[in-house]
């Protein structure tokens, strides 16, 4: 007989938990070892019962789910699902928070109006593959030093930016334990770097609508979302990210959004960016595969170094999952590989820096 998953469900709302606990307890994979209804009760009780994983709500009494997560993934490091209610701007930051903090996946929580059971089955397979992931001692990084902008920053055009670099773009893919990852690369890149970032982020919906605001708010560099017929040239010196349910392509230095099928189950999907990327910018292009499920981008990553571009995948060690990396390495697709401190470092070693011939 297979070991059970030990859950902690975390969450203020008696009805709501009582109905997590309800589904849990009819999957003969789990075991409910504990319940709290505070951010406070949740620390307490992963130190005494040490469950697989835990089930977290981010609006909490007495300590927030924030703090709780900040705290459990600095001392007891746990794989934490938010499951979460909250879709106003400042409720969404605090998930960002969290999931930069180590949280490893957000879920919207049960409305009452589902009746054919597909959230509680989403749940139940959510929770599984949370609990599968090695999560490590996460000390939360405090960035207040890196949220103020600097208001007289020079905006070259993007011949200047192609003169002093040999590049012409840098496009990102990531999934789960993404936003901490993206972080941590634009946190380290140096104030100079000029080239546009194209980025392409699974999260489920709603949770994504202000994910650009919140990364904007955490770094000197502007983040913005995708629009449609945006210039390569109106985004040198900025973050673009593909907006939720859209595949972002770039075509003639022009972004476009489109509502083509899914690839892997995903739209925005990191293979469409990666592919239009080679292209369009062929030796010119950077592209770096970071964290995630599955193995959307590894194609994608491949068309890239096939056309010369400098290919970046972040390594197993530092990669909440290491799926789409993976899928990348074994392709072949990826010509360094790189711990994820060490990618915005080698980014901004490229200034001044022309491709050299790869095999």
């Amino acid at each position: 007989m297979s070991k059970k998953i030990r859950v902690l469900v975390v969450e203020d709302s008696t009805t709501i938990r009582k109905r997590l606990v309800d589904i849990l307890g009819a999957e003969p994979d789990f075991e409910v070892i504990g319940e709290a209804e505070d951010g406070k009760r949740a620390i307490e009780l992963c130190r005494e019962a040490r469950p697989d994983v835990i089930t977290m709500d981010m609006m909490l009494p007495v300590m927030s789910g924030l703090a709780a997560t900040e705290f459990i993934m600095a001392h007891c490091p746990t794989p934490i699902l938010v499951v979460s209610a909250s879709i106003n701007r400042g409720e969404l930051f605090k998930i960002y928070e969290a999931l930069s903090a180590g949280a490893v996946d957000v879920l919207e929580k049960p409305t009452g109006r589902q009746t054919d059971g597909a959230w509680e089955r989403r749940f139940v397979a959510t929770l599984k593959l949370v609990a599968r992931i090695r999560v490590i001692t996460h000390p939360r990084a405090r960035l207040a030093g890196l949220s103020q902008r600097n208001p007289a920053r020079a905006a070259p055009t993007l011949d200047a930016a192609s003169e002093e670099h040999g590049f012409r773009v840098v496009a990102i893919g990531a999934s789960t334990g993404g936003p901490g990852a993206i972080l941590e690369i634009l946190r380290t890149l140096p104030a100079p770097f000029r080239l546009p970032i194209l980025l392409v982020l699974h999260i489920n919906e709603p949770f994504g609508t202000a994910f650009a605001d919140w990364l904007d708010a955490q770094t000197s560099r502007p983040v913005v979302y995708a629009k449609e017929g945006m210039s390569i040239v109106s985004a040198v010196g900025c973050v673009v990210m593909a907006p939720g349910d859209r595949h972002m392509v770039v075509r003639d230095g022009y972004l476009h959004l489109t509502r083509d099928a899914e690839r892997h189950s995903c739209r925005p999907s990191v293979d469409v960016l990666f592919e239009s990327v080679a292209e369009t910018y062929g030796r010119r292009a950077v592209a770096c595969l970071l964290t995630g499920m599955g193995r959307d981008g590894a194609l994608g990553l491949l068309k890239i170094r096939q056309a010369g571009g400098l290919t970046i995948a972040q390594d197993e060690a530092t990669s909440v999952v290491y799926g789409m990396p993976r899928e990348a390495v074994m392709l072949g697709a990826a010509i360094e590989v790189l711990r994820i401190g060490d990618i915005g470092v080698r980014l901004g070693a490229l200034q001044g820096a022309e491709m050299e011939a790869r095999a």
